[in-house]
């Protein structure tokens, strides 16, 4: 690149610096790759794989994690299994001979075991409905807590979009923006300015970027 806009005050030299947005998209591929389901079956995955500098100057937080909805998906799962089980035992547990027959007492026994594993199950089930339940809210508390926690964004994406990488210092300097000079700035520092004009500059001390040498 050249002019003196982009040249990175800390090295003077322009060559090897980018725009913060491109180095940012730069860092993201998208990967897919052939895996085996839940049932073993095979299937085809697409993910995002994000670089260590790329993840540094995202503009945004991390989105919460997910991997609690394979609790919620399982709990499901074992509470319809267990309303299934339950009912087919009642079904067996009740006589079938005309009324007033007086049952044998091996029948009258499997009977009222059986009765007894329903209740058992009917048990399991309600529980296991209620775990899917909680992590349903909880997983919509995360999406909401994070959509409500970023409504800055546009703020804080027109300070990023003023950013100037040096590949070479590992360093970020602001051109154009108002109130701010071109002196360098470290990741944790351009992180902690560009997250605090959106809003949720608190969270970059908790969500630290990485080391300027990491890849």
């Amino acid at each position: 690149m050249s002019g003196t806009a982009h040249t990175c005050p800390g090295c003077g030299r322009d060559d090897r610096v980018q725009a913060v947005p491109a180095v940012h998209l730069a860092g993201r591929d998208a990967v897919t790759r052939r895996e085996r389901g839940r049932n073993g079956a095979p299937r085809t995955v697409t993910r995002t794989v994000t670089t260590g500098l790329s993840d540094a100057l995202a503009p945004v937080p991390r989105s919460p994690s997910y991997a609690i909805g394979g609790l919620g998906f399982l709990a499901g799962a074992v509470s319809a299994a267990a309303y299934l089980l339950g009912g087919a035992l009642e079904s067996a547990g009740k006589p079938t001979g005309p009324q007033g027959w007086n049952l044998l007492p091996e029948e009258a026994s499997a009977g009222s075991h059986a009765a007894e594993v329903s209740t058992i199950t009917g048990w399991t089930s309600i529980a296991a409905l209620c775990v899917a339940l909680l992590v349903l809210v909880e997983l919509w508390r995360r999406r909401a807590t994070h959509a409500r926690l970023t409504r800055g964004r546009d703020r804080a994406e027109e300070l990023w979009s003023r950013g100037w990488y040096c590949h070479r210092c590992g360093t970020v300097h602001l051109v154009g923006a108002p109130g701010e000079d071109r002196t360098p700035l470290s990741l944790q520092q351009f992180r902690e300015k560009v997250w605090t004009q959106g809003g949720y500059g608190a969270v970059a001390a908790r969500q630290r970027a990485v080391d300027p040498g990491r890849r």
